[in-house]
């Protein structure tokens, strides 16, 4: 019945504009046609000017009204060391632009009043006019030269590659997320091949081969994206799909993601997420609560964060490319970076792998984190009065396979153990050694003190005195796995060290 009655009324309103069109049609034959035309002219140049004064109200109002939100201006100043740069670029040319646009427009709808048609007038024919050519041209050219000029020379100093200490880091987009890669200690981001992608293990190619994969971080997808403030960070941006876009709004970075063309961008924060918010807590529009519907959410300045967004329509998902980041301190920015590399990709997912080149070796990173770990353990078992925690389990040592004979690779545990006795030359320690069950017991329980006792005569001869230690073989006794699984066996051929007194 409701469709019925709004097909009758749009049908009457069809009949209604017919029957104003025949009586307009009268009227005109009545008054004659000349007359009639002079009206509508009239009549259109007036709703003209009208239009022109409501159009240009509204559009200047609109502005200024949104300046803050849309155009960058109020809180939303630039928090990147260029983006002053790029905020000028564009006042100026919102200046010159601006003052084109509202000169033509009065100019196109006063011409529509001015020169509209009246009896006894004729138009002018004006093929040429010097004056008028010169203007539209030299004006111009003067304004965009001095536009292009000064865009070339802000472009030129922001593109120009970083010199002395600077950040890098690489952000690869694809449908729909960024993957984002930090370099370890060295500093130095690892080669990659798109021959090598593989989603389970290996989602951005990189060359494991290349030592400088050793120690890259590549931040899980629920990380924030954190930069340290004051501090030049060069981006690499990639792209594994298609065309995507690496868009910092609050730094002015733009810079699109190509396929098979890396690109990059330089840019320097100067404010951290946590001053950024404090100067919004001035503005009352940031003030009010983040949820409207929620009395007790927090205000919208509390919660606000930099992000990265991708600027190109990259597929029906594009929305979630958005990515939190963070700019904090120098020093919050070392704790968290040091975090991340005390678990670099390769150690956590590549490691010993069929994917591992480095199988059998020991490599200089897990030294330096295995030592670190070892002064832990090593001031824990002081310390503790458990049992438990006075044995120190040396995870680096190694034996030739049926051998007693340490592995070179044992030098890097058994040289910092040995500093670690000399720095606390109250301690004394006993040298335990264990075997699986694989094999006959009494050759398992000699083999155990035969590890044990060259473990302790290394350490002795690296000028640890030999009152302050003792060693004894376990043989097969004190399994901490089970010996029916060879990763259970390998666990049970351990060498350890426990503290005995500690005497101060």
């Amino acid at each position: 019945m409701t469709g019925l009655i709004i097909f009758l009324i749009f049908l009457l309103l069809g009949v209604i504009i017919v029957q104003i069109g025949r009586v307009t049609e009268l009227a005109a034959k009545i008054r004659g046609e000349e007359e009639v035309e002079q009206q509508n002219t009239d009549r259109q140049a007036k709703m003209m000017m009208l239009f022109l004064v409501v159009f240009l109200v509204l559009g200047i109002g609109s502005a200024i009204y949104y300046k803050d939100v849309m155009l960058g201006y109020g809180p939303l100043v630039s928090a990147s060391e260029h983006g002053g740069d790029i905020d000028s670029l564009f006042n100026w040319t919102l200046f010159f632009t601006g003052v084109v646009f509202v000169i033509t427009h009065i100019l196109l709808f006063w011409f529509t009043y001015k020169y509209r048609s009246m009896p006894g007038r004729k138009a002018i024919f004006q093929p040429h006019n010097n004056t008028l050519e010169i203007i539209w041209t030299v004006v111009p050219a003067v304004v965009m030269t001095f536009l292009v000029v000064n865009g070339l020379v802000v472009w030129n100093d922001i593109m120009a590659e970083p010199e002395g200490d600077y950040l890098e880091i690489e952000a690869t987009g694809y449908q729909f997320a960024w993957d984002v890669r930090y370099p370890g200690a060295d500093n130095k981001l690892a080669t990659k091949n798109f021959r090598l992608i593989d989603p389970a293990t290996n989602p951005l190619g990189i060359d494991w081969s290349d030592d400088k994969a050793i120690d890259d971080v590549i931040l899980s997808g629920a990380d924030k994206i954190v930069i340290p403030v004051d501090t030049t960070v060069r981006v690499r941006i990639t792209s594994k799909d298609v065309l995507h876009n690496f868009y910092l709004p609050h730094f002015r970075v733009k810079m699109d993601a190509v396929p098979g063309l890396p690109t990059f961008f330089v840019f320097k924060p100067i404010t951290t997420t946590k001053e950024f918010r404090q100067n919004l807590k001035n503005y009352p529009e940031w003030r009010e609560p983040y949820e409207p519907e929620d009395p007790d959410s927090k205000e919208r300045w509390e919660m606000f964060d930099y992000e990265l967004a991708c600027a190109e329509l990259c597929g029906k998902s594009h929305y979630a490319m958005k990515r939190i980041v963070e700019v904090v301190t120098r020093e919050e920015y070392e704790e968290w970076i040091n975090e991340k590399q005390s678990k670099p990709y390769y150690l956590t997912t590549i490691r010993g792998t069929e994917n591992d080149p480095r199988k059998g070796q020991l490599l200089d990173i897990e030294k330096k984190m295995r030592n670190v770990e070892l002064t832990s353990e090593f001031t824990k078992a002081m310390e503790s009065e458990s049992l438990d925690d006075k044995i120190i389990n040396l995870k680096n040592v190694f034996y030739n396979t049926g051998s007693a004979n340490l592995d070179n690779k044992s030098q890097s545990e058994l040289d910092k153990l040995s500093q670690l006795l000399a720095q606390f030359p109250n301690v004394n320690a006993e040298l335990r050694g264990h075997t699986d069950s694989v094999g006959d017991d009494d050759l398992n329980f000699s083999l155990s003190e035969s590890r044990a006792g060259n473990v302790m005569q290394y350490l002795l001869n690296k000028g640890v005195s030999a009152d302050r230690l003792s060693s004894v073989g376990f043989g097969e006794t004190q399994p901490i796995e089970s010996n029916d699984s060879a990763e259970g066996r390998e666990s049970n051929r351990r060498t350890e060290l426990r503290i005995i007194s500690n005497s101060l």
